[in-house]
């Protein structure tokens, strides 16, 4: 494995994965203080510093491990969970769907950001190589996430989304799952079920839709 290769791989991708993680969970505390939990603005979580947000092992340990041990060709990591008190909302059931969502709709906006900037650099000319491939980090990572935490598993967001769409009987069931969610969603992620039939169809859906949604503007850019 090249040094310098890791180095640049790093040096593009360490500022999209940051706004991107950030992003994520200052949505979700937003989301449930708007909705009536403070429990996040409260523990100091509602926050841009992405400090407040970084699990060592989870968002840099494991993801270097496996980055290393993989070269490259499997990477896995998560941020610090913002605590959301779904009891406090003033829906529990109908509101935890708008604080599960806010996660996944902050990576989505930045991704179209991204897309966009891609855009306007390519109108202007700009060919830098590093800026170029920083945009394009930050698309393939909010996809990435977007696409991820949507998946229908409680403890990720698509979870929680669809335990708030069910019944109660079949939300309750679906609940059940969550102490054991994170290990079969590893299960599955490792095994490729995850990527296969879920994470790359969604994210070609979503990247078609960003660029159908800024068709109009890239008309006008060219």
């Amino acid at each position: 494995m090249d040094f310098a290769d890791i180095v640049q791989t790093v040096a593009l991708y360490a500022l999209p994965v940051l706004f991107a993680i950030t992003l994520h969970e200052a949505a979700h505390g937003y989301a449930a203080l708007h909705f009536g939990d403070n429990t996040a603005q409260q523990l100091g979580r509602i926050s841009l510093n992405p400090i407040k947000h970084i699990d060592p092992l989870g968002t840099i340990a494991m993801p270097l491990l496996l980055y290393f041990a993989t070269s490259g060709a499997f990477l896995f990591g998560y941020a610090k969970p913002v605590p959301v008190n779904f009891g406090r909302l003033r829906n529990p059931k109908r509101d935890m769907i708008w604080v599960a969502l806010a996660g996944p709709g902050a990576n989505l906006f930045q991704a179209i950001l991204w897309t966009l900037l891609l855009y306007v650099w390519a109108a202007i000319g700009l060919e830098e190589p590093f800026f170029v491939g920083m945009a394009r980090a930050g698309v393939v990572v909010n996809l990435v996430m977007f696409a991820f935490n949507l998946f229908p598993l409680p403890p990720l967001d698509g979870g929680r989304i669809l335990v708030g769409l069910l019944p109660w009987k079949q939300a309750m069931l679906v609940s059940r799952v969550e102490p054991y969610g994170f290990f079969i969603v590893m299960a599955l992620v490792i095994t490729g079920v995850v990527g296969s039939l879920w994470m790359y169809p969604l994210m070609g859906v979503t990247q078609s839709a960003i660029e159908l949604l800024l068709t109009p503007l890239r008309a006008l850019l060219f």
